[in-house]
This record gives C-alpha cells, structure tokens and sequence, in this order.
C-alpha cells in the first residue's frame, strides 16, 4: 500500500506540472489569438479604407474621363463656331453686294484700307447702341484717299455691281467736334460715342467724324428728358439700341442684329480665350487622371500587400485555436488522470 501510495503521489506531482504548463501554454495562445484578433480587426479596417480609397479614385477617374470627353466636344464645338465666325468674316457675309466686291479686291490694292466695322472696336456692352449710332456707316469702305474712292467707283460702275459708300481719310473733316458740353453732365449720359470706341492712331478723326457728335445714354426715359431740355437738337443712341434725331424724331423696337458686325472680332477672340481655357481644363483633367490612375495602382498593391498579410494572420490565428484545442484535450486527460489518483487514494483508505 505504501509504495502504491508512493507511485500515486508521484503520478499526481506529474500530473500538476503537466496541468501548470497546459494552463501557461493556453494562457499564452489564448493572449496570442487575441493579439492576432487585434491585428486581423486593424488589417480589415486598413484593408477596407484602402477599398474605399479605390472606389474613390476610380469614381473620380471616371469623372475626369467624362469631362474631358464633353471638354473635347465642346472644343470641337467652339472651334467649328469659331472657324464658321471667321470664314463669315473674311468673306464680308452681311454685307452689300459691292462692299464685298470691293472688299475682294483688298488684297490687289493695299490702299483700301477695310470696312468700318474692321477698324472700330468697341466694348460688348456698347456694341449695340455704337452699331445703332454708326447707321449704314458700318458698312461704309475706308481708303487711303479720293483717288483710291474713284478707282473702286469706277469698278462698281464697270461691273455694274451696285453702289458703296468711301471714306477717304485724307478728306475727312473733323473740324466740327461736339458743342454742347453741358449735354455730358446730364442724367444718364454715358458718353460720346467716338470716346466709348478705340481704333488705331491713325483712324481717331474717322472715328470722331462718325461718332463725335452722338450722345450715348442709357436708358430711353433719360434720353427723353434730355431731348426735351435740349430742344431736340442733339443725335443720341441708347444702350438698348433707340435712337434720337435733332428735330424729334425717335427710332426703336425690337432690336435684330443677326450680322453683329461690330461684335465678330470680339466674338472670335472670346471664342479663342475660351478654347484655350477649356484645352487647359481639359490638360488639368488629363493630369488628374494620370495621378488617380497611379494613386489606384499604389493602392492595388498596398491591397495586395495586406491580402498576403491577412492570409498569414489567419493562417497563425488557425494554428494558435488548433494548438489551444490540443491544450485542452491534455487539460481534459490530465482531469481524467486526476479522478483515477482520486478512486485510488480512496481505494487504498478503504484497505487500510
């Protein structure tokens, strides 16, 4: 009985070292799954935040794309305006018969110096009252002098073309300037209308003998009242386009101007500024979706990174639950041993 009891004290010495490692072995997997946990809880969030990033970039991606395909529509627009604006132009469209027929000949005689309308240049919000003050003067042919004037009437009358009306800038007078100063101070004046123009150096008295005598206000109300204090004695336009003749007579309505002389230079150069606007929105949008496409690329291979570091984190997690499994199957045996010492301590009190 007494070595009996010597054998079982020393299976029950081993069984409590083997169940003090177990515990200290599954206290560690145990705290190791859950540092495993942790890692895998902050890969996940890594590993959808960089998703998430990529749903971004392309998102944007496609924007960019869609933009620069509607930005290179509307350049292609812009540019068959602008190219229709400019042939319309070269070829004297709206314009009379024999202007254009003079005008053909520009390039063979130098001395014909262009229509009006060239060589006026005026702001877009005084295009209309200047257009309405110069009258068929737009339309009139500007030359060097008489003698040039006589040799393109003399072309109309030979080709039977129709007539025109010249300017010789050496025959211009503009002695006769604006006389009734006071007019300038009053309510609604903008100002003369050869002052709301510019034009070349060499073409100001054309543009005084055009304009220098007309009023540019900017309202009807405001010209009415004028026209009343003056006596109807002096040549106004509106903003809008009414028109006011010493003597009374008042012209206005629905203001059509299909041709806008006046405003096709300013036209194809506002056509121009905004192409080249749109080509460096479009040159901007390219550039963005080079950088999201790189950004996207980094961002695939950071996701593939942490794909490779989850798969290992779980691979370890696994390991670490199998290895805890293992400990707890020990656990259960050394119990089971542990009743088996019990029955038999009992049993060898029982014989004593």
């Amino acid at each position: 009985i007494n070595l009996r009891k010597t054998e079982l004290k020393k299976r029950l010495l081993e069984y409590t070292s083997e169940e003090e490692k177990a515990k200290t072995e599954e206290a560690q997997l145990t705290s190791g799954i859950k540092e495993l946990e942790s890692e895998l809880q902050e890969k996940n969030g890594q590993f959808t935040a960089v998703q998430n990033l990529i749903t971004d970039h392309s998102q944007k991606l496609e924007e960019n794309r869609r933009g620069v395909t509607e930005t290179s529509n509307q350049i292609v627009s812009l540019k068959s305006k602008k190219e229709a604006l400019r042939n319309l132009t070269e070829r004297y469209e709206g314009y009379g018969n024999s202007i254009r027929r003079v005008m053909e000949q520009k390039t063979k005689n130098p001395k014909i110096v262009g229509v009006v309308a060239d060589i006026i240049q005026v702001d877009k919000r005084y295009e209309t009252a200047i257009e309405t003050a110069l009258g068929g003067s737009i339309q009139n042919i500007v030359t060097d002098n008489e003698q040039t004037a006589k040799h393109m009437i003399e072309f109309l009358k030979k080709n039977r073309f129709g007539r025109a009306t010249f300017l010789p800038l050496n025959s211009i007078n503009t002695r006769s300037g604006f006389t009734q100063r006071d007019a300038l101070q009053e309510p609604g004046v903008i100002g003369l209308a050869s002052e709301l123009v510019t034009t070349g150096p060499e073409y100001a008295g054309l543009a005084t003998y055009l304009l220098g005598r007309v009023l540019v206000v900017d309202h009807i109300d405001n010209a009415i009242a004028i026209a009343r204090k003056y006596r109807h004695s002096l040549r106004m336009v509106t903003v809008e386009g009414e028109s006011f003749s010493p003597g009374g007579s008042m012209s206005g309505g629905s203001f059509k101007n299909n041709s806008n002389l006046l405003g096709r230079r300013r036209e194809i150069e506002e056509l121009e500024s905004s192409v080249k606007a749109l080509r460096k929105d479009m040159d901007d949008m390219q550039t963005a979706i080079n950088d999201n496409r790189s950004k996207r690329n980094v961002m695939r291979d950071t996701i593939a990174d942490l794909q490779e570091k989850l798969r290992q984190q779980y691979v370890a997690q696994n390991t670490a639950k199998m290895n805890i499994n293992q400990v707890e199957a020990k656990t259960k045996e050394i119990q089971a041993g542990y009743g088996e010492i019990q029955r038999e301590q009992m049993e060898i009190r029982r014989q004593i």
